[in-house]
């Protein structure tokens, strides 16, 4: 019934423009997309497509070790709420663990902090605004 499963960048697109860019005009394409080292995680709930992310490394200066960064991660309006973003962060805990990543980070934006916390996130630093989005909170967690 649900699937965790590794998803190529093009597949994110559909969702990305939905949930993430529906009405700002901004990019649904990250430049780091297609880099070796990034990797795309979906969610399948009844074999759709309903939860996207992606795994760039990436460096925050105000942590020491190994990185990745969480971007675009995004679940269809209609399933929220069944869990559907735990099960993917879970899953990406266990790839970065096996790539030796000592940290996950992320831009989350302030009305989705509580479910990061939720995930043993952290805020690091103040909230900033992201233009055309809003107030966002850079959060981590120790793999």
């Amino acid at each position: 019934m649900i699937e965790v499963k590794k998803i190529i960048a093009g597949e994110t697109s559909k969702i990305r423009l939905e949930v993430l860019r529906k009405g700002i005009d901004l990019p649904y394409k990250f430049k780091e997309d297609l880099k070796d080292d990034t990797f795309h995680l979906g969610v399948f709930y009844k074999e759709k497509l309903v939860t996207i992310a992606t795994f760039i490394k990436n460096k925050l200066k105000d942590l020491d070790g190994e990185q990745y960064q969480l971007r675009g991660m995004a679940t269809l309006p209609e399933v929220r709420g069944k869990g559907f973003g735990k099960v993917i962060i879970e899953e990406a805990v266990k790839i970065l663990k096996e790539k030796n990543v000592d940290f996950l980070w992320c831009n989350a934006r302030k009305e989705v902090t509580s479910f990061y916390e939720k995930l043993n996130f952290v805020k690091l630093g103040e909230e900033f605004m992201v233009e055309k989005v809003g107030p966002h909170f850079k959060m981590y967690t120790k793999i």
